[in-house]
């Protein structure tokens, strides 16, 4: 079972050395089931990190019939895989419209993440990030012809 965002924040806010919340993050990466070697394709494949990493979107219609997406996902390295498993918990089970709305620099502050990634993995975030919204609008879009 992988844990909730606010499980994670509450987590990170009670660590105080980053050594420890690295380790929490790998944790994190670690508690994610991994995809399939059938899921690891080239359309699955998030452009812009320098790890391999894997998202796999899903879309259904909520209770009022917009768009809601689930996001599983994988990568080769162990702290982003951590990333990833913070990215899904931020996402999944929102519909596009909060995707979009969802302000991703406010939260990455409260974990502070910016600080303490180097730029390769903060620029890996925010291609996950990227992907993510473009899924959410391409969805929104349909849905809404």
């Amino acid at each position: 079972m992988t844990a909730s965002l606010s499980e994670i924040l509450e987590t990170f806010e009670f660590l105080d050395d980053w050594e420890d919340r690295y380790k929490y993050l790998i944790d994190l990466g670690r508690e994610m089931p991994d995809l399939s070697a059938d899921e690891k394709t080239d359309a699955n494949k998030v452009r812009g990190c320098v790890s391999q990493v894997w998202l796999i979107t899903s879309i259904e219609k909520g209770t009022d019939g917009s768009p809601v997406l689930t996001f599983k996902g994988d990568s080769d390295a162990l702290i982003v895989q951590g990333l990833v498993a913070i990215v899904t918990a931020l996402f999944s089970g929102k519909s596009a419209r909060e995707i979009l709305e969802t302000d991703v620099e406010e939260i990455f502050s409260q974990l502070g993440l910016q600080d303490h990634l180097t730029p390769q993995r903060s620029n890996g975030l925010r291609s996950m990030v990227g992907r993510i919204r473009t899924d959410a609008q391409q969805a929104l879009e349909a849905a809404c012809p």
